[in-house]
C-alpha cells in the first residue's frame, strides 16, 4: 500500500507535526534506553517528545493503535487484561523506540520478530507531513511495505507518531528450562518450536510456551540431550539470567557460536541462538556497511530526508 499524505483530524498528531515543523534538525525522544544507538546526535539538534496513549484496541481483530511514546509496559499491561501481548521488547522503553531501533525480543522465537508485530505507520516526514502507511490487516499491506522499512531506522526517515500492532495471545503454560554442557544449535534443531533460547558459553537456557501437553512433549525432547531443570521464576515474563549492558547484532550462526569467533573479547555474553541477537559486556566494534548496502541506505535517506534534518549523526547500521 503506498503511503498517503493526510491532513489529521487527530489533534495529538496534529499538535506532534507542528512541533516538528519543516526545518531545523529534529530527533523524537521516548525513554531513552537506546539513545546512543547508532551515535550521538548532531550538536543543536532539536528534541520533541514523542505522543503516549492507547488509541484503540480490538481484542477480536488481534490489533492494538498506539501513540510511539507510549511505554512498552503499560501496552503490554492493557493487553494482558485480555490475554494478550505484542513482539515488543519490553526493556524499559516506549514502543516508537522499540521500532526505531528494531531490536528483537529474546523470546522472538516464540513472539515473532518485531517487524511482523507492526501493521501500520503514521510518522512525520522531513517535510513536516503527516503521512500514514500499511493497513491494519495483513491481507491490506501490498506494493512497497514502508512500516517494516521504518523498523530499525532509528528515526533518520522520519518521525515516528502512531502505531497499528498485531497481538497475539499469551500462551496458556510456560516454562524455563537449563542445563550445561549441551549445544544451544543442537536445541534449536530439534525442538519444534521454542519461545527462546539463550546461552553463555556454558548454559543453555529454554523457554517452552503453549498448552500444557506441547510443553511436556517438548521436556521429554531436551531430556533427550541432556539434564535440564526446570528454573523457578516469580514473574512468568521474566529472563533466568542477567543481561550485560551492551547490545551486538550479528548473524544467527555467529550468535550460536559467540565466544569462540565473533565476540571472543566481548567478555560476559548471554546469546539469543537462532536471533543473531547478544547481549556482552563490552560494546561491539564499530561496523561498516556492505558497499552495496551502504549505496541503498544512502539513496533511501536522500529521498526520505534529502535535508538531513532527521535525527543527525545517527548511522543505522554502524556507529
Amino acid at each position: 500500500m503506498a503511503p498517503a499524505t493526510l491532513t489529521s483530524t487527530d489533534p495529538v498528531l496534529a499538535e506532534f507535526a507542528a512541533d516538528i515543523g519543516a526545518d531545523g534538525p529534529i530527533a523524537v525522544a521516548g525513554g531513552r534506553t537506546r539513545w546512543e544507538l547508532g551515535g550521538a546526535l548532531a550538536d543543536g539538534t532539536r528534541v520533541v517528545a514523542a505522543p503516549t496513549g492507547i488509541v484503540e484496541y480490538i481484542p477480536d481483530e488481534m490489533t492494538v493503535t498506539v501513540r510511539a511514546g507510549t511505554t512498552v509496559a503499560e501496552l503490554h499491561r492493557t493487553l494482558a487484561e485480555r490475554g494478550q501481548r505484542t513482539g515488543l521488547p519490553d526493556r524499559g522503553g516506549t514502543v516508537g523506540g522499540a521500532l526505531a531501533v528494531g531490536e528483537n525480543d529474546l523470546r522472538a522465537l516464540g513472539r515473532g520478530p518485531v517487524r511482523n508485530a507492526l501493521l501500520q505507520i503514521r510518522y512525520v516526514s522531513a517535510d513536516g507531513r503527516i503521512v500514514s502507511s500499511g493497513g491494519p490487516t495483513v491481507k491490506n499491506v501490498s506494493g512497497f511495505d514502508l512500516p517494516r522499512l521504518m523498523v530499525g531506522s532509528l528515526g533518520t526517515l522520519g518521525m515516528l507518531g502512531e502505531a497499528i500492532l498485531r497481538t497475539n495471545p499469551i500462551p496458556p503454560h510456560a516454562r524455563w528450562l537449563a542445563a550445561e554442557g549441551v549445544d544451544p544449535g543442537e536445541v534449536h534443531e530439534v525442538l519444534l518450536a521454542p519461545s527462546a533460547i539463550l546461552w553463555d558459553g556454558e548454559t543453555t537456557w529454554v523457554q517452552l510456551e503453549g498448552h500444557a501437553a506441547d510443553v511436556d512433549a517438548q521436556r521429554l525432547v531436551l531430556d533427550g540431550l541432556g539434564s535440564f531443570r526446570t528454573v523457578d521464576l516469580d514473574d512468568s515474563d521474566a529472563l533466568p539470567v542477567e543481561l550485560p549492558a551492551n547490545r551486538w547484532s550479528c548473524t544467527p550462526a555467529e550468535a550460536a557460536g559467540f565466544g569462540t569467533g565473533v565476540g571472543a573479547d566481548a567478555g560476559r555474553f548471554v546469546a539469543a541462538v537462532g536471533l543473531g541477537l547478544v547481549f556482552a559486556e563490552r560494546p561491539q566494534p564499530p561496523r561498516v556497511l556492505a558497499p552495496a548496502a551502504a549505496v541503498v541506505s544512502e539513496r533511501l535517506k536522500q529521498n526520505f530526508d534529502p535535508t538531513g534534518r532527521c535525527n543527525p549523526g545517527r548511522v543505522v547500521g554502524g556507529r
